[in-house]
């Protein structure tokens, strides 16, 4: 189908307005991710638990995040995007609320793990995905990286403000923090959210012609049985393994390590933890130009060449971490440009190829996959980090890992897509 040029649209597309709607989502539920970070240091003093302890919780919450993906995807087909959205944000505020009269391990593993993972796997990367594929042919990837830019803005949001209420160990005001602005986002979801172009007569931004006269109809599979049938196809073609491996390493190095602990490694070296948060709120300002012009890039570029520059800055990056945060403050602000610029840069020629080897129908339940192998090394990271301070009394060399490991990711996503073996 012919893309028609932006400029012949008399009037805004409502596609701008839906992903409007998943960027503040997306916002926010950035900023409920990102919590536990700020929290790690007062929520383990208050009950006497060490950092291995503590990240467990939150190596849960981030596996959860990241099992729910392709189900959410198959989920986003099944049920639509607005209920499924407004859902996720109600699972966010629950799980926060609750945890503030929670007292025992086990009710921080259900509530941080299961709910908050869960509403967080509803509102994550594989959602801006589906609006990106669903709402817009021209202009996809450009879109797709302001989306995935929207958790680089949640964190330079919150962050912050979130580590100011925190000081003292009032962890629980940065948790009903949380909770009232994921509460206050349904309302804005539930009226102006839309799951599709038909459901406002008109066809994805960028096609030409009159919309379908027929609604699209929710397919009939059971989502949980569909994901689990894509997953099964994919494994089968080696470009699957490549992206979804690509991926671990990227998770293992954002979220699951500097995301987790950042502020805990920064306060060891005797930074002070509004200090720390400011640095990662920088982090998420550079990741928020970055991320935006990588899906401006990966509209016009080889998109594996764009993952080998982006891996390969990110492990120089932590591999210069332990030495930056032990010498002056200039060193932590060249470490959080660099490091910034890619925090998640990879996510749109990801998502690119994943379209391209497997096409446009599937792609966002294999992409849910590949996400999930994302917060599987997330998951893994943010529990071997903290044991590695545990043991040693530095995360240096869980930093040095995760570097060589990005080095390798570099390498590895070279030959993605050479072959471009779709689907059938």
């Amino acid at each position: 189908m012919k893309a028609a040029p932006a400029s012949r649209s008399p009037r805004l597309h409502y596609a701008w307005i839906a992903a409007a709607v998943t960027f503040l989502t997306l916002l926010v539920a950035a900023g409920a991710r990102a919590t536990p970070g700020v929290m790690l240091l007062p929520f383990g003093n208050e009950f006497q638990w060490s950092r291995a302890t503590v990240s467990s919780i939150v190596g849960l919450n981030i596996f959860l995040y990241g099992l729910i993906g392709p189900f959410a995807a198959a989920l986003y087909l099944r049920f639509g995007l607005r209920r499924t959205m407004t859902v996720a944000m109600l699972l966010l505020a629950a799980g926060y609320g609750l945890s503030t009269v929670a007292t025992r391990f086990w009710h921080f593993a259900v509530l941080w793990g299961f709910v908050v993972g869960a509403g967080s796997g509803l509102a994550a990367t594989v959602l801006g995905a589906a609006v990106a594929n669903r709402w817009f042919t021209a202009r996809r990837g450009l879109v797709m990286g302001v989306l995935t830019a929207s958790t680089a803005t949640g964190q330079l949001v919150f962050l912050p403000w979130l580590a100011s209420a925190t000081e003292g160990g009032a962890w629980r005001v940065a948790a009903w923090i949380v909770v009232g602005a994921t509460l206050a986002v349904v309302p804005v979801i539930w009226l102006l959210m839309r799951d599709g172009p038909r459901d406002v007569g008109l066809r994805p931004y960028g096609e030409e012609g009159a919309p379908d006269a027929a609604p699209a109809s929710a397919p009939a599979v059971n989502p949980a049985r569909r994901a689990i049938d894509v997953l099964l196809e994919a494994v089968r073609v080696r470009d699957f393994w490549l992206l979804a491996g690509s991926f671990f390493v990227c998770g293992a190095s954002t979220n699951g390590l500097i995301g987790t602990h950042l502020i805990s490694a920064a306060f060891d070296c005797g930074i002070p933890e509004v200090r720390a948060a400011g640095l990662l709120a920088l982090m998420g300002l550079f990741d928020l130009v970055g991320t935006t012009a990588s899906g401006w890039l990966s509209d016009r570029y080889n998109c594996r060449y764009l993952l080998f520059g982006y891996y390969g800055l990110r492990g120089l990056s932590l591999l210069f971490l332990p030495q930056a945060l032990l010498g002056p403050a200039a060193g932590l602000g060249v470490f959080a440009v660099f490091y910034g610029l890619d925090w998640i840069a990879t996510v749109p020629p990801t998502v690119r190829l994943t379209g391209e080897v497997f096409g446009r129908e599937k792609a966002a339940i294999v992409f849910g996959w590949v996400a999930a192998a994302h917060q599987l090394g997330a998951a893994f990271a943010t529990y071997t980090a903290g044991a590695v301070r545990t043991q040693l009394g530095s995360y240096a060399w869980a930093f040095i890992g995760a570097g060589a490991l990005c080095l390798i990711a570099a390498v590895a996503v070279l030959p993605i897509a050479k072959e471009r073996r779709a689907m059938a």
